[in-house]
């Protein structure tokens, strides 16, 4: 329990989006996925989830990590099935923000539409580390817990409502959320054999430093040589050891870090797509919009005009 006190408290909280969806018709996403953590809470609305089908009811919330693939189903009844990509480039063809003309029209109909609260949140222990998505544990239901459906609500509150202090409050309770689903998962004890394997990674002092190292340096050199400095072992030896702590080889986790931070430039900055991948230690664009591609299933200009979208 201690190291997940030492854990949680290296952890970085952030809100990238809240928001209230109406379903104007039910989908199936396969292979649904995000660059962020998700929170879906069923205000009134069920999902199906996973291999198995697994279903969401009413009053309850889905977790899916961030990077964690799942098949998703969104309402009740005969669903359009879409890709991936088809559903981050054409959602609004399928649900509406609240205030909008089709739910006061249901509403008069007597018939109102399906709806969920959703949350997209980073939570980077370092700065640097996805915290979940390294946990590797799937999607998971999260029910008969008040402590975060409450939480959730008040982010939605805080987010929609123009009041003094909003912003200390959603960053407040975003930090509590992510702790009251830590406690979740161990008070349930869920995933129990991912979390003790996962975990005790962040306490390796080498791999903090070169946690860190790469987060300053995404830019920059980046090989298996100048990461076997930064952590004083040989550099035969330090793509084997950051395999054993991680599960992963350093080159993978480094080019995920590196289109997390292009995501990031897309969503918040005007800067061009070729500056963007020399940003991030692409020196070749065309490389960069291949990688960025394959990985999110949809390309860097497509992702930012869908941003300005959402958030327009």
């Amino acid at each position: 329990m201690e190291d997940f006190n030492k854990i949680l408290e290296s952890v970085a909280v952030r809100l990238i989006k809240a928001q209230q969806v109406h379903l104007t018709h039910p989908i199936m996403i396969d292979g649904y996925h995000d660059v962020e953590n998700q929170i879906l809470l069923l205000d009134n609305c069920k999902v199906r989830f996973g291999k198995f089908e697994e279903v969401g009811d009413v009053g309850e919330v889905l977790f899916i990590p961030a990077v964690r693939t799942t098949n998703l189903a969104l309402g009740s009844g005969p669903t359009v099935r879409l890709t991936n990509e088809e559903y981050k480039a054409t959602k609004k063809k399928y649900w509406v923000k609240t205030n909008n003309e089709e739910i006061t029209k249901a509403a008069e109909k007597g018939k109102a539409l399906e709806n969920f609260s959703q949350l997209s949140f980073e939570a980077k222990v370092f700065d640097s580390v996805n915290f979940f998505s390294s946990l590797d544990i799937p999607p998971f239901i999260i029910r008969n817990n008040e402590r975060i459906t409450t939480l959730v609500k008040k982010i939605i509150f805080e987010t929609t409502h123009d009041k003094p202090g909003g912003k200390r409050i959603i960053t407040a309770s975003m930090t509590e959320l992510v702790i009251e689903i830590v406690r979740h998962i161990i008070d349930n004890r869920l995933f129990v054999e991912q979390l003790t394997t996962n975990a005790t990674y962040f306490k390796d002092p080498r791999l903090v430093d070169i946690f860190n190292f790469i987060q300053k340096n995404l830019g920059g050199n980046l090989s298996n040589k100048r990461l076997a400095k930064v952590a004083n072992v040989s550099e035969d030896y330090v793509g084997q050891y950051f395999k054993i702590m991680t599960g992963i080889n350093p080159q993978d986790y480094i080019e995920y870090q590196r289109m997390e931070a292009a995501v990031d430039l897309l969503r918040t900055t005007k800067k061009s797509i070729r500056d963007i991948g020399k940003e991030v230690g692409y020196k070749d664009t065309a490389y960069f919009c291949r990688r960025f591609k394959m990985m999110f299933g949809i390309p860097a200009a497509k992702m930012r005009k869908r941003e300005n979208l959402l958030n327009g």
